[in-house]
């Protein structure tokens, strides 16, 4: 007979056996459920409408300086520029918050990857076969040998994130669909569902070519060895997830004022940490990815939203508690999937590394809301 492991003595320790037996990080309950599943379907539309935008401005709008029409995917019409003069559409501007979150903090092989000689050396023919008919960005060039290398390496990153969307938004997609056949029934289920898809995805390459005047370059080719899972998943969620940066208007940028970590890997503004009750706030980057999933909202989501206390009146914070319990259960789904051992192992030396795995994670979330969705009436 296998030995139960000991008793964490982990403050988070009541969870990380929860995950040891199978379960979330998120409680199992009717209402967790729904709010988890409704809120990735509206999620799911959004992130395909990212994707699709930061894909586009990768590809087609390399070396484009000044893209005034970059958010229109390549179809201006007259109804379209009304439509954006009137902020009738997705706010794109969320998407490329995500993606200059995870360029600065950087970390995984897509980071080291724009720093090595062979991209280097492959940006810099695509520069200059970009720009070999404008004499003044060849001396601004010139003059700062850098600037356009910068450029290359932020329409990678536009790429990056923009493939990685398009996969979850996919996933998101099919859970919901799941989920009306009468497939998900548990959190747990939702978890599976997830790592399913992180792990069937995991080498999924990732890669960039751009055309100019009739030639292609690569920017990041297959040989590059770059994968879905690895270069960009793991990198969002620690960025995006974990650290993202202060909302403006909320805290000081002051140096003096200190109300900004000093150290990079203390920022803690990532999804699982912020409050929900500043999203609809001017300033505020997810209220606009709060506003674009009230229009995707299904109905059985949107139905209980409307009998809240406050009823529609505070609904982008309502979708924002329940896109953070859904991040918590994404999150989930990416612990169990990178731990160093199968979570159900019954070998003792197995259980104690994972234990430690666990534990680390924890730490990390220790601050973060986690707690706050631990009881069911949450």
């Amino acid at each position: 007979m296998v030995a139960a492991p000991i008793k964490s003595t982990h403050p988070l320790a009541d969870i990380i056996e929860r995950l040891e037996s199978g379960g979330a990080l998120l409680p199992e309950s009717p209402q967790n459920l729904v709010e988890v599943v409704g809120v990735l379907k509206s999620y799911g539309v959004v992130l395909g409408a990212y994707s699709k935008n930061l894909n586009f401005i990768a590809e087609k709008q390399f070396l484009v300086l000044f893209p005034f029409f970059k958010y229109f995917d390549g179809e201006i019409t007259t109804q379209k520029l009304f439509k954006h003069w009137w902020h009738d559409r997705i706010n794109y501007e969320f998407s490329e918050y995500c993606m200059k979150a995870m360029m600065w903090h950087g970390g995984g092989g897509l980071d080291a990857y724009l720093d090595s000689a062979e991209f280097i050396e492959l940006a810099k023919k695509a520069i200059a076969a970009k720009t070999k008919k404008n004499l003044f960005i060849q001396g601004v060039s010139k003059v700062f040998p850098d600037f356009l290398l910068e450029q290359v390496r932020l329409s990678c990153y536009y790429s990056g994130i923009g493939q990685f969307w398009t996969v979850m938004s996919e996933m998101f997609l099919e859970l919901s669909d799941r989920y009306d056949r009468g497939e998900i029934k548990t959190i747990q289920d939702v978890v599976n569902h997830v790592k399913a898809g992180l792990v069937n995805n995991a080498s999924l390459p990732i890669t960039l070519s751009v055309e100019i005047e009739g030639q292609t370059y690569d920017l990041m080719p297959k040989s590059a060895g770059l994968t879905f899972l690895m270069d960009t998943a793991v990198p969002y969620v620690e960025a995006v997830f974990f650290k993202s940066f202060p909302f403006m208007g909320t805290v000081s940028y002051n140096a003096q004022a200190r109300q900004i970590p000093l150290e990079q890997e203390r920022f803690s503004y990532g999804a699982l940490y912020a409050d929900p009750l500043p999203i609809g706030g001017g300033g505020i980057p997810p209220t606009l990815l709060m506003q674009d999933m009230t229009h995707y909202l299904p109905e059985y989501l949107h139905e209980i939203y409307r009998h809240s206390v406050r009823g529609e009146t505070d609904l982008r914070v309502q979708i924002c508690y329940s896109f953070q319990k859904s991040m918590f259960c994404v999150t989930t789904a990416a612990i169990l999937g990178l731990a160093p051992h199968p979570i159900e192992t019954q070998d003792p030396k197995e259980q104690e590394i994972n234990r430690r795995y666990l534990e680390g994670w924890m730490d990390k979330l220790l601050e973060s809301r986690l707690l706050t969705f631990q009881s069911c009436d949450v």
